[in-house]
């Protein structure tokens, strides 16, 4: 009996394929990779869109659009990014964006959404 639940228990669970990367140690070294040409190019990038932000604050701001998905666990969600940054820098390299596309990375929200329990309920009930 105890044999055909643990058949049962793995015909039930799927084993999903990654989409490029096999393990963590690959996806970093993709991740790494794309930071890395996001870097090269960013002198670039603020000497064609003609933006006001210097190099230093340009990539400040890489860093920190990064660090946002630094919680990412799951190889395929990490691929997934990956391939998302990658279509934005090819797209921003061949001047696919305006201006105000490029600029839109720097804007901050008007009303930054609540961060803890209290002020989400707040929010809700008023």
């Amino acid at each position: 009996m105890a044999s055909t639940a643990g058949t049962v228990i793995k015909s039930g669970v799927k084993q999903v394929r990654p989409l490029l990367s096999v393990d963590n140690a690959e996806a970093r070294k993709r991740v790494l990779n794309l930071y890395k040409a996001w870097y090269r190019q960013v002198p670039y990038i603020v000497l064609e869109y003609d933006i006001p932000k210097n190099e230093a604050q340009c990539r400040a701001k890489l860093r920190e659009e990064f660090e946002k998905h630094r919680h990412a666990k799951d190889v395929r969600v990490i691929d997934m990014l990956v391939v998302k940054g990658q279509m934005e820098l090819v797209e921003t390299v061949k001047r696919w964006k305006q201006k105000g596309h490029v600029m839109n990375y720097f804007r901050t929200p008007i009303n930054p959404k609540p961060n803890d329990f209290l002020s989400k309920f707040i929010a809700g009930s008023a």
